[in-house]
């Protein structure tokens, strides 16, 4: 089945490279040339993933992220024409999964849309494989990519998903920030480390009862962190 995407930027020749490029790849691609428009169609469509643009009118490109993270999961890659490290911390701050600074080479965007497609694709468990796990209030399943505290659903991306999901697999265990670095966003991801502190706050965020002293996941100072059971 083609995989869905949607693309966001209000440069209509942008939006055009980039849609001719993922049809050669047989991908079937939407567009929306605002944010109000891009929000409406993640409401009314079910998209594989979202390439959003940060400068958009009528709505910018980390509200249209914050609005779509209140009902969808989707991953989302920032497109920004800005370089300062601040848009793309805020970037993943607001939800994103992944950012690209414009200019860009298609190839890369390509590259980084099917690294994510395929990270989704290995979220499934094979058969007979315990498909979840309860660590107290903490319910996961992983064949769903679905969290639970106390019983409440907990929406998270796409990448929070991917790390909480290696850290409770190997309880115990730490991974230093490059280690998450290298195995959630790949070898080839041009981000810091700084990208692995935002998604391990968030995620504290959500699943702690109290973030600053966590339950689950844990900060081995200056190690990394890991996840105690």
């Amino acid at each position: 089945m083609a995989r869905k995407v949607l693309v966001v930027d209000d440069e209509q020749l942008i939006v055009k490279g980039i849609k001719y490029s993922l049809i050669q790849d047989d991908m079937e691609v939407d567009a929306a040339y605002d944010g109000e428009e891009a929000l409406e169609k993640a409401k009314r469509e079910k998209y594989d993933i979202i390439l959003l643009d940060l400068m958009l009118p009528k709505l910018n490109g980390l509200e249209v992220c914050q609005r779509i993270r209140e009902f969808s999961d989707v991953p989302i890659i920032m497109l920004t024409a800005k370089g300062e490290d601040m848009d793309k911390i805020m970037g993943l701050e607001y939800g994103a999964d992944d950012y690209i600074t414009k200019p860009f080479n298609i190839l890369e965007v390509k590259a980084r849309i099917k690294a994510i497609l395929r990270r989704g694709r290995g979220a499934h468990v094979e058969e007979g494989k315990k498909n979840g796990i309860e660590y107290g209030d903490l319910k996961i399943e992983y064949d769903s990519r679905r969290v639970f505290i106390k019983e409440r659903e907990i929406n998270l991306t796409a990448k929070e998903f991917d790390v909480l999901e290696l850290l409770i697999r190997n309880p115990n265990k730490v991974y230093s920030r490059e280690k998450l670095l290298s195995t959630i966003w790949g070898f080839d991801y041009p981000g810091d480390v700084r990208t692995v502190d935002v998604h391990i706050r968030r995620l504290r965020e959500k699943i702690e009862e109290n973030p600053g002293d966590p339950k689950y996941i844990h900060t081995k100072w200056g190690v990394g962190y890991y996840f105690e059971a």
